[in-house]
């Protein structure tokens, strides 16, 4: 469909706001609102427009992420990847704010490289550098 133009946000289902707020906060994520409507959800954007929307109404009982940790594979978004100019620095990054980084970086074969972390609800987030 010719009229999509890019993506508007992402919707992330999460237990606890203050935990998500913070994580996200160490990123570069700016707090807008929230929590607000029936939901109820919070917005937060990166100044490169990346833009969250946290839904607060997920089961807190729950500890893992049933998309990637469970034998069972069930449909459904994976993960999101956020283009970084210099994977290098956000590696220093993520290790001075130890955020641990639980896969990478790896190398592909076209010279991309990726890291992989986890937010506080196990949501998997992958950095990703373009090709030099």
């Amino acid at each position: 469909m010719k009229e999509i133009t890019g993506v508007n946000h992402l919707g992330l289902r999460v237990q606890d706001l203050a935990q998500s707020r913070a994580f996200y906060e160490k990123l570069g994520f700016i707090f807008l609102v929230g929590p607000i409507g029936p939901e109820p959800v919070a917005i937060m954007e990166h100044p490169s427009g990346v833009n969250i929307n946290f839904i607060l109404n997920s089961n807190s009982d729950i500890s893992h992420n049933i998309l990637m940790d469970l034998p069972e594979k069930y449909p459904g978004y994976t993960h999101v990847a956020l283009t970084v100019s210099n994977i290098e620095s956000v590696e220093r990054f993520l290790k001075q704010e130890k955020i641990a980084i639980s896969e990478g970086p790896i190398t592909l074969p076209n010279g991309a490289v990726m890291l992989f972390v986890r937010d506080p609800d196990e949501n998997v987030i992958e950095f990703h550098q373009d090709p030099k």
